[in-house]
Parts: C-alpha cells; structure tokens; sequence
C-alpha cells in the first residue's frame, strides 16, 4: 500500500464538509493536520487498504488521546472506518502467524499437506501453545487455529476479505461457523455465491446468506447434518450469566419436537397470566416459571393453588393489621413476580434463588442435591460474615444466593458435605469430608431432632498430628455430620497419603482435586473432578505418586504434556510449571477459594 498522500485538493480536501468545521471545537487544540482531508468521503485516506502505512496515519492524525484534532465529522467518520480496517488486518495477521506456527510443526508426509506446507491434520500441541500464549482456553484456541487454517486452505477468499478491512473478524467467524459443515467442494461453492455480497452487512445479515448457501449448494447434505446433528449433538447446557442468574438452554433438538415444546411452554405461561399467578408479571417472566415447573413436574394446578393460598394470607395479613392495602394495579410489593412481599426463603428478604422467588418453600419447591460443587462459606452461613460464594460452571453466588442454595442442599438427604480451610490468599490448607455422626448406640440423630441454624463446632478429638482436628458440622434440619480436618499439601509434603503404586489413594486424589480446583494447564478450566491424576515427573522414571508431583489435568492436556518438548515441574506441590516446545514458561498456582 502506499502511504496516504499528503494533500489539500481534490474531493478528500473540501474544507467544509461535515458539520464541524477545521479546528472548531475539541479539535482547535493543536491546529489542524492537512492530511486529515484524506480521510474524507471519497479520500485517499478514506478509501486505501490497510497495512503498516495506513495504521502508523490513523495512529499519528488521531493523536495521543485519540481527539483527531482538526478534524470534521466525515473525517472522523473516515478515520473510524480505517482503523476497523486496520483491525481487521490485524486479525488476519494474527491468523497467518497461526498458519506459519501450524506449517512448522506439520508432520511431513505425503499426502497430508496441502500445497503451501498446511497440515491436513489439527495439531493438540499447536493448540495449547497458542492458548497459553494468548490466554484462551485450548478449545477456543482450537477453534482460532480451525479459522486460520480453514481462511487459507479453504475460503481463501473470506481470508482475503478479513485481510482488506472488508469483513470484521466476527464476521468472518460466523461464515467459517456456517460453512464448516460442507465439504472443500461445496464449501467453494458457497464462498463464491456470498463473496461479492458482504460489504456493508451486519453479521446477523452476512450469517443468513451463508446459511442460504449451504443449503443453496448441498440441499441433501443440509438435510442429513440436520438429521446428524437431531441425534448426535443434542444437548442441554447449563451456565451462570454474568448478572448472576442462570440460563438454561437446548440444543439439536428436532424441529417439530422445538416448536411443540414451545407452544407448550406458552400455553402454561398463558394459564398463570389469566389466573394472575403473578400479577404484575411480564409474559418472559411467565414464560420461564412455566419453563422451570414444566421441567420439575409441578403441574399447573399445583402452582395455580399455591399462589392463590398466598393472596389470600396475604390479603388476611393486611386485614389483621387494621388497613386495607393501597391499589397498585396489581403490580407486587417490592416481592417479585410471585407477590412475596420481600419475605424471601431462608436467605431472609430480598434473598434469591431456591430460597426464594417461585420456589420458596411450599409443595411446589423442588430438591437440590448439592453435589454439583458448590462452595458456601461457613462464615457466610453462620451469619458472621457476608462472603461470597461460588459454583463450577455458576462462578460466583452472592451471599444471599449461598445461604439459599445451602438451605435448599440441606433439605436433600443426597446432598454430600466437605469442609476446606484455607489461608488468607483463598489457597486450600486443610479439608475433611462430612461423615454422618454417631452417637452411642450407633444410631445418628434423626432428622429434624434439632430446629437451629448452621453451627460447626470443635470436638474433644484433636485428631491425628499435623491436621485440624475434629469438628461437628450440624445443618439447620438437625442432621449432624464429623469432620476430620487434614493437611492440603500446598508449599510442603509430609508425604503422609503417598502410594507406592501407580494410581493414588481415592484420599490423595480426593486432596489434589481440592488443592488444584481445575485443569493445571493454565488457560483450561476443566474441572479437577472430570480430569485425570497425572504425575509431573512420570512414574516410570521415579516420580512419587504423591500430591507433591502430580496435579489434576484434563485428557486433551494430559496427552500434550506427554509429547516431544512438553514439561511440567512442581516447584512447590501446589504450584506447575508448564514448559512448551518454543521454550516459553507458564505457571498455573492453586485453586483460589473465597476468603
């Protein structure tokens, strides 16, 4: 590219255009640059691809704090639109040093490269170093590394597109998601058909015509991933959004199925609107309390009576205290959709969660389990502090959402109970897992023998050297469980759970999995429970199975630090060393739990 000229004439120059003129405003500051002209409609500046010249321009005429001083509306309107060029420019750059990355550490035979030297074959090893030096998780990493690959290998075009400012990378990413289902041939065909029509579309505009293009190009073979994917990839994902609620959502699900699911869904929403089970209530709101009771099998009449029993004690609550309630058309008293009134569950007002909302208390209430690995602290539940709380695949849970969820847990006879110390970083030093207690006789106080709230108290048994001792932990429904608190090896090993054969103790396994929380590769988040206990320094080569040399590390982890070039080193027994092929190291400490 050459460098934008520097001008005052011609159709990039019109002093007048945009409704600021030079220097007016914010831009009268440090005197106008002429070469800003360029950047009007129709410029030089405004019209020339991107590459090192032109962000070097962009970066010079914005300035430092990026006021473009001097500058006229359609000037800067100019320079925006260069530096998303630049941007995407950026992006392809990104993905062809990926390429380059992919090129040399391709396995050279025959047949398995495509004529510029790229591997046919993903590589799990490029995978985790591109994702510990960029800070994703190896599967978006691998998702980044499918891109580059498929931008060159595949739709060169589209990457030739990202590479002159036509497309955003996001846009690009929504092609590669549509067209990856078609094979080389067809995906030629659908590159071809959109290629000329992408400028100037939003991506929900360019996602459709690459969806009419693979159906426009491989009709049978749309109708068979639709098939494959109704039996193969249908699922149901659970996650904490990042206003701390939940989501829930299906996929692969077969159209017909969908849509009567749906109808149902809104027919139930429409019996709790016309029986006013929530007045006030927004039919979203409705729409997933009918979601949720379709899902826990509470029946309509169920939920309709409920809310019917409590208008009424409501309405003899305001009586009993010798006034009527002022008209509010209906809407609730600061309680919610359900009209609680603030009460709230065991979280106290304003609480939320099991404990509160649709599903506090009541027959309509369902049971939670908690062996889903949620962290309440104790603090929190004995009411002496208000720390939150957090659970894997939630993230963090505010304290009146732990106490919620610890009550309903509590309710559960499956729920399972663990006890961690930690120090004041957060970092596990000591743990025992909850055993029911027994009192003489053999028999363990029944349930709700004792009305009370959380209490952990220290026995007479000091337990064995070098732990915590032993504690009673009681839940509010009266079950009592013993707690035998013992060392997390985190920055020293007594070697005290050490075995001597090749797979550990379910105790040590248990402890590393407390200790290290997830994956120990540093950007995947698997978590300990779902990975496999690996030795740092290999068994066959003298390594101790012991919590001082190993650490919890997904499969697709596992199989990379045991390739050519890849280490891991356990300075302290809590912290990991990663050493990648390019020499480059990546520490990953252990699990921070609320403190």
């Amino acid at each position: 590219m050459s460098q934008p000229p520097v001008s005052g004439h011609g159709p990039g120059a019109q002093p007048g255009r945009g409704s600021r003129p030079p220097g007016g405003g914010s831009g009268g500051r440090r005197g106008r640059d002429p070469r800003l002209a360029d950047f009007a409609e129709g410029g030089a500046g405004d019209t020339c691809p991107p590459g090192p010249e032109l962000a070097v321009e962009t970066a010079r005429l914005s300035g430092p704090d990026w006021r473009c001083d001097g500058a006229t509306d359609d000037e800067l309107i100019g320079l925006l639109g260069r530096w998303a060029a630049t941007e995407s420019w950026s992006a392809a750059g990104k993905l062809g040093v990926i390429r380059e990355i992919l090129r040399r550490h391709a396995v050279r035979i025959p047949g398995t490269l495509t004529p510029d030297g790229l591997p046919e074959v993903r590589d799990d090893e490029v995978e985790h170093e591109v994702a510990a030096a960029l800070g994703v998780s190896p599967q978006a990493a691998g998702k980044l590394v499918m891109l580059a690959w498929t931008l060159e290998a595949r739709l060169p075009g589209i990457g030739a597109k990202l590479a002159d400012g036509t497309i955003s990378y996001t846009k690009a990413r929504v092609i590669f998601d549509e067209l990856i289902v078609l094979d080389d041939e067809h995906a030629a065909l659908a590159e071809a058909l959109i290629l000329d029509e992408l400028a100037g579309k939003t991506p929900g505009q360019i996602q459709k015509l690459a969806a009419d293009a693979v159906v426009t190009v491989d009709p049978e073979g749309a109708r068979k991933r639709r098939e494959h994917a109704e039996r193969e990839d249908a699922r149901v994902r659970f996650w904490r959004e990042n206003t701390g609620a939940s989501a829930l959502a299906a996929y692969g699900l077969p159209t017909d199925g969908a849509l009567a699911a749906n109808a149902n869904i809104n027919a139930r929403a429409g019996q709790y609107k016309k029986a006013k089970v929530s007045p006030g209530a927004r039919m979203d709101q409705l729409r997933v309390l009918a979601f949720l009771d379709i899902l826990n099998g509470i029946s309509a009449v169920d939920r309709i009576a409920r809310a019917q029993a409590e208008a009424t004690d409501a309405q003899h609550e305001t009586t009993a205290g010798g006034g009527t309630a002022p008209d509010t058309g209906g809407e609730p008293d600061d309680g919610g959709p359900d009209g609680d009134g603030g009460r709230g569950g065991p979280g106290g007002a304003g609480g939320s969660g099991p404990g509160s909302g649709p599903y506090s208390g009541g027959s309509a209430a369902p049971s939670l389990p908690a062996n889903a690995n949620l962290t309440f602290p104790l603090a929190t539940l004995l009411g002496l502090a208000e720390r939150r709380g957090e659970g894997y695949g939630l993230g963090p849970l505010d304290p009146a959402l732990v106490r919620d969820l610890a009550a309903t847990a509590a309710r559960s006879p499956h729920s399972k109970w663990c006890v961690t110390i930690t120090d004041a970083n957060g970092f596990a030093v000591g743990h025992g897992c909850a055993r029911p207690a027994r009192r003489k006789g053999g028999k363990s106080p029944p349930a709700g023998s004792r009305d009370g709230p959380w209490a952990f108290t220290s026995s007479d048994d000091p337990g064995p050297p070098g732990g915590y001792g032993t504690w009673t932990l009681t839940l509010p429904g009266g079950h009592e469980f013993t707690v035998k608190l013992g060392p997390v090896p985190l920055t020293e090993c007594d070697h005290r759970h050490e075995s001597h054969a090749y797979q550990p103790s379910d105790t040590l396994r248990h402890l590393v999995e407390i200790r290290d929380g997830q994956c120990t590769f540093p950007t995947c988040s698997r978590h300990a429970g779902a990975c496999d206990f690996e030795h740092a320094l290999p068994y066959d080569k003298g390594g101790r199975t012991c919590a001082c040399n190993a650490g919890m590390r997904s499969r697709s982890c596992h199989k990379v630090k045991q390739s050519k070039g890849w280490s891991v080193t356990q300075p302290l027994p809590g912290w990991h060393v990663w050493t990648t092929p390019s020499g480059r190291t990546y520490t990953q400490g252990p699990a921070k739990y609320p403190a």
